[in-house]
């Protein structure tokens, strides 16, 4: 019986903690089964998978062509190690859900497929290595599919997905738009093909369809602009309506379009996944009160002591008062046991940081009571503490920023810098006077981090630039403190939104930057095997003619040779990763690049370039400001959560709340200290005396990712009795069947 209470306790907490992460993983529910979860959710596992990860696409650093190039046998043996590595993990992955569903998930046969053809391409290549042939390592190209398949990589499958849904209705957008550029290409051909016109470099101009299809798309990024138009316009300045007409209807009305579709695809499918996430929450929680349920008079209700264990059990370094903070809140009535509803509401509490406060008196006051409690010393700590201290110091600072626009030479001004450091150093002093300096320097006080390091690194560039005169030194000792103005910007509430959203959009930057590299990673290895060696850089200053045509005579007075566009090759993958870098900045380089790297093998490698915008600036760029747009909206939105709300409630009603805004650097609390302590009185009259000097506070509610959000507002509107559906039409939603109709989702979301 202990056994199955304790499984049953297992269970119901891995139902909590994927509820808590949004973990989608359909696992089997025998003992055995539960702890193996468990540790496959570990972080150990995870950090190792993600080792092994970046191991694999890392070998592309030096397998041929490479700067510095190992031996084959010495890649081939880490990359079976990885292989190794990936398909334990599946194994692993394997023994925890149900046979059915393991075989179901395309995942996992994308993952086996690419590791059988990996070990394939290895015994080819390994075979023709070992007599002397060179082959194309092709399966190189598939090892982002690790980086995409494994569970821990749900963001980026999003974001994948979110592409995949897109594309139909971008399809039909693109068919237009090609459709467009081909009749502007036969018009092109029409109007100035048989006028004899000469570019710049003395080719013909506009006589081939294919030239002109490409140099017309090009135009729609303005990379060649005006210059494809300069051979017709000098010709006839009528004919530079032709171009002022393409440039509107292809590059203002098309690429506006292209957003469009792609933002409200994007929105109609981020809405899905986010309904999705909240009713697998809303079902994972179901069963893990259903497991620990009891009835207690007419209700069903989980005993205060099994929450207690489980809060443990998922969140095992949460703080003894944090825990009884929850507790409290769940327990409204203090009945002993936790009802449905307040049940459903955990993964909630645990996902909201409140920081545990213990207040201490400043050292100061202990040595010397008697100065430290004068009147004068009373005096000062409330000058300190009153916000014109911090406004008198931010006019300082923009004196400093005037100063630095003046003459240095001058004497006055070349050693201003010593006195508006004397008075940030008095600043700092005056801080640590008033406040106690553990809480002034605690683990969330970021800005007075900031602002030390900021006033200690002007100290040590003045002193550094006293003893070795370095002009570049006295300017930026100078500039340093001006980046103290920034947390002072967050105190304005538009300054506030914009860095607010900064912050919200942060993590998902890093799944556009996972979703950014996959790309990149997939055109540098077709790139390095199809142009590796056709360019090659010599240093600046040789001027053998081999050097001026960058080692490849079909460039000869080519652009790309005259610009010294020689560095800008795919002979290893970092040179690769800056050529595609500056195709996604869309300037002139598509149009160098492309022409070089056609002169020197075929004009189809134009394809290769056309293809990479397409993809990235077209598709996944859009996205990404989709994402920024909705971002945006939702951080004009933000209001605080019901479970915000009632953990607020109760830090208020137990009189023990600190506000958000007392924690800032004008109203920090004197002695603040994440000690624990723990308390268990009951009486509402012995509330203050059972805290011991423990304080509570909300960590900054301003900050929240972009999805949470939306889900808060998702959730929101489903009833606290609601079931929701079934499991089965949970997965299978649609973005056309809304379920419930949900009016202020739809307009946020």
């Amino acid at each position: 019986e202990r056994w199955d209470s304790g499984t049953n306790l297992l269970l119901a907490a891995a139902y909590v903690s994927d509820a808590q992460y949004n973990r989608n993983i359909p696992f089997e529910t025998s003992p055995q089964a539960i702890r193996l979860y468990y540790f496959y959710n570990h972080w150990t596992m995870q950090v190792a998978i993600y080792f092994f990860i970046c191991v694999d696409l890392s070998l592309a650093l030096f397998e041929e062509p490479a700067l510095f190039p190992l031996p084959f046998l010495a890649t081939s043996l880490a990359e079976v190690l990885c292989l190794m590595a990936f398909f334990g993990r599946l194994v692993h992955f394997a023994k925890v859900t149900p046979q059915m569903v393991f075989w179901k998930d395309t995942k996992n046969i994308c993952i086996m497929v690419t590791i059988v053809l990996t070990l394939i391409d290895l015994i080819i290549c390994g075979s023709l290595e070992a007599v002397n042939i060179h082959s194309v390592r092709w399966s190189r190209a598939l090892r982002p599919v690790f980086l995409i398949n494994f569970p821990e990589s749900r963001q980026i499958r999003r974001t994948f997905r979110s592409i995949r849904n897109t594309l139909p209705d971008i399809l039909y957008v693109f068919l237009l738009f090609m459709f467009s550029v081909l009749i502007f290409s036969l018009m092109a051909l029409k109007l100035f093909g048989d006028r004899g016109l000469k570019t710049v470099e003395g080719l013909p101009y506009f006589t081939n369809i294919l030239d002109i299809v490409f140099e017309l798309y090009v135009l729609v990024t303005t990379a060649n602009s005006p210059d494809v138009m300069m051979p017709a316009y000098n010709f006839n300045w009528w004919y530079s309506l032709y171009f002022i007409t393409y440039i509107i209807i292809n590059t203002y009305i098309f690429m506006s379009v292209f957003l469009a579709v792609v933002y409200n695809n994007y929105r109609k499918h981020l809405k899905n996944e986010i309904r999705k996430l909240a009713y697998l929450k809303r079902h994972k929680m179901i069963e893990a009160f259903n497991i620990l349920k009891v009835q207690v008079g007419t209700e069903f209700v989980v005993m205060e002591a099994q929450w207690r264990r489980l809060a443990k059990v998922v969140a095992p370094h949460i703080s003894s008062p944090h825990l009884e903070l929850l507790l409290r809140i769940s327990d409204e009535g203090q009945k002993g046991h936790v009802d449905k509803v307040n049940f459903l509401r955990l993964p909630d509490l645990l996902n909201i940081q409140v920081v545990t406060i213990n207040v201490k008196r400043h050292p100061l006051e202990d040595w010397m009571p008697r100065v430290y409690q004068s009147s004068a010393s009373l005096l000062v700590q409330r000058i300190v503490r009153h916000r014109i201290f911090v406004w008198v110091y931010d006019v300082i600072i923009l004196i400093n920023a005037i100063f630095i626009a003046l003459d240095e030479k001058n004497p006055f001004i070349s050693h201003a810098e010593w006195l508006f450091l004397s008075l940030y150093i008095i600043e700092i002093l005056l801080k640590l006077y008033t406040y106690e300096p553990r809480a002034y320097f605690g683990r969330k006080q970021f800005w007075n981090w900031f602002d030390m390091l900021i006033i200690m690194a002007a100290l040590v560039a003045t002193l550094a630039n006293t003893t070795i005169q370095s002009g570049q030194c006295h300017c930026f000792t100078l500039q340093l403190p001006l980046c103290r103005l920034v947390p002072e910007a967050l105190l304005y509430p538009r300054f506030r939104v914009i860095v607010t959203t900064l912050i919200n959009i942060g993590p998902t930057i890093l799944t556009f930057g996972g979703l950014v590299l996959v790309v990149y990673y997939v055109f540098a290895i077709i790139g390095m095997e199809a142009f590796r060696g056709k360019v090659r850089f010599s240093d600046p200053n040789f001027t053998s003619p081999d050097a001026l045509v960058c080692g490849n005579p079909a460039l000869k007075d080519s652009a790309f040779a005259r610009d010294r566009y020689c560095k800008n090759n795919f002979n290893d993958l970092a040179s690769s990763f800056i050529v595609l870098m500056e195709l996604t900045v869309v300037n002139q380089c598509l149009l160098l690049l492309a022409g070089g790297f056609a002169l020197v093998t075929h004009q189809a490698a134009k394809l290769y370039f056309i293809g990479f915008h397409i993809v990235v600036v077209i598709l996944i760029v859009n996205i990404f400001i989709a994402f920024i747009l909705e971002a945006f909206f939702v951080a004009y939105s933000l209001e605080k959560s019901e479970v915000e709300t009632a953990i607020e409630k109760k830090i208020q009603e137990l009189g023990v709340g600190i506000q958000e805004e007392e924690m800032q650097d004008g109203k920090l609390i004197d002695n603040v200290d994440a000690k624990d302590s723990g308390f268990s009185g009951d009486d509402g009259d012995n509330k203050r005396k059972d805290l011991k000097g423990l304080y509570f506070r909300i960590a900054s509610k301003k900050y929240r990712t972009v999805d949470a959000l939306l889900q808060q507002m998702f959730e929101s509107e489903i009833a606290p009795e609601e079931e929701g559906p079934s499991l089965d039409e949970i997965l299978n939603f649609s973005p056309g069947d809304m379920y419930p109709k949900n009016p202020n989702f739809e307009n946020s979301a």
